[in-house]
């Protein structure tokens, strides 16, 4: 049974776990390969950013869709029938990188799914003293700031985890310290109609 959740906000935050089975097949499939580089097009302060093929995505991924859809509808009282990949690449972002606030341009919906968390990065997110969400998070932001108006959501990363949400919800991922990649698939997607 799939669980999955979603943030009372403004827009849809749509979470959800995909199976460990799956991670496998996704990792298995991530390569570091120069000519697919996506370093170009992307916000990421990374040195490792590569397009990754979207077939394979689609495949695994197609499973969980369904039920993102059905949050969709609950949500906004408006049905989606279909969702198509326009682009995906994978992330590999180690100590000292980041990606700044952003959001994603030509698609209709965004979304990342964490394949690898360094060992080290839940314990250093629990030490960081600090006003921000501390290491390796990665924080949503959507609107102003104001008495009684929930304006952020922070993760920290969990392997299998999926968020999709709308293109233009602003979100970033703060940088660590510790050993090891922090590995991701940031997929968009076009609605179709």
């Amino acid at each position: 049974m799939i669980k999955a959740g979603f943030a009372y906000w403004g827009p849809l935050l749509y979470f959800t776990r995909i199976s460990d089975k799956d991670v496998k097949t996704l990792l298995k499939n991530c390569k570091k390969d120069i000519k697919f580089d996506a370093r170009k097009k992307l916000a990421g302060i990374i040195k490792d950013e590569y397009n990754f093929n979207f077939h394979v995505y689609q495949q695994v991924i197609a499973k969980y869709i369904p039920d993102f859809l059905k949050a969709w509808q609950m949500y906004y009282n408006q049905k989606i029938n279909k969702i198509e990949i326009t682009n995906c690449w994978v992330n590999y972002m180690k100590a000292g990188e980041s990606n700044p606030n952003h959001v994603h341009t030509e698609c209709d919906l965004s979304s990342v799914l964490y394949l690898k968390i360094p060992k080290g990065l839940k314990k250093e997110n629990e030490q960081y003293i600090g006003t921000s969400r501390g290491p390796g998070v990665v924080n949503f932001t959507y609107g102003d700031v104001r008495p009684y108006n929930t304006i952020e959501h922070s993760f920290m990363p969990e392997v299998g985890q999926f968020f999709i949400f709308p293109f233009n919800l602003e979100h970033s991922v703060n940088s660590f310290k510790s050993k090891g990649e922090r590995i991701s698939l940031a997929t968009n997607f076009q609605i179709v109609k």
